[in-house]
């Protein structure tokens, strides 16, 4: 099954947290991967400001930084195509979604995914509304 995630929901994997399990669960099933190319820099912001406000140590972060470069190495990684970015639009103006949130729901689309994991529930019903099969992750 082609699975694409969004950042909130493939953060999981490196912070222990309700839903972590579920998500590994849906890795580990996976036939194909896929993430948006904003996934990366999103996950790092935010495990950055963990590690700013010492929720994180520095070698923590590290570790954490080292295995997310690591894993999507082996995910295709979805480019912001002219494709994506009107798709993008579309959903921006018929759904209530963040742009970020916009993105990962066409980059699914478009890479044609055949499940889309979210932790966010504006997200997750605007995915669900444009032909998406959805697992939300709490």
């Amino acid at each position: 099954m082609k699975v694409v995630f969004d950042s909130s929901s493939f953060a999981k994997r490196y912070v222990e947290e309700e839903g972590s399990q579920k998500v590994e669960e849906i890795c580990n099933k996976a036939t194909s991967l896929g993430v948006s190319v904003i996934l990366v820099p999103e996950i790092i912001s935010g495990l950055a400001r963990y590690r700013r406000e010492n929720k994180l140590s520095e070698y923590d972060y590290n570790l954490v930084k080292d295995k997310l470069i690591q894993d999507v190495k082996d995910v295709q990684i979805i480019n912001l195509t002219p494709k994506v970015i009107t798709c993008s639009i579309f959903l921006l103006e018929n759904s209530v979604l963040r742009a970020m949130d916009a993105l990962h729901i066409a980059c699914a689309i478009e890479w044609g995914a055949q499940n889309f994991v979210s932790s966010d529930k504006q997200q997750s019903k605007a995915a669900k509304k444009a032909g998406l099969n959805v697992t939300v992750i709490r």
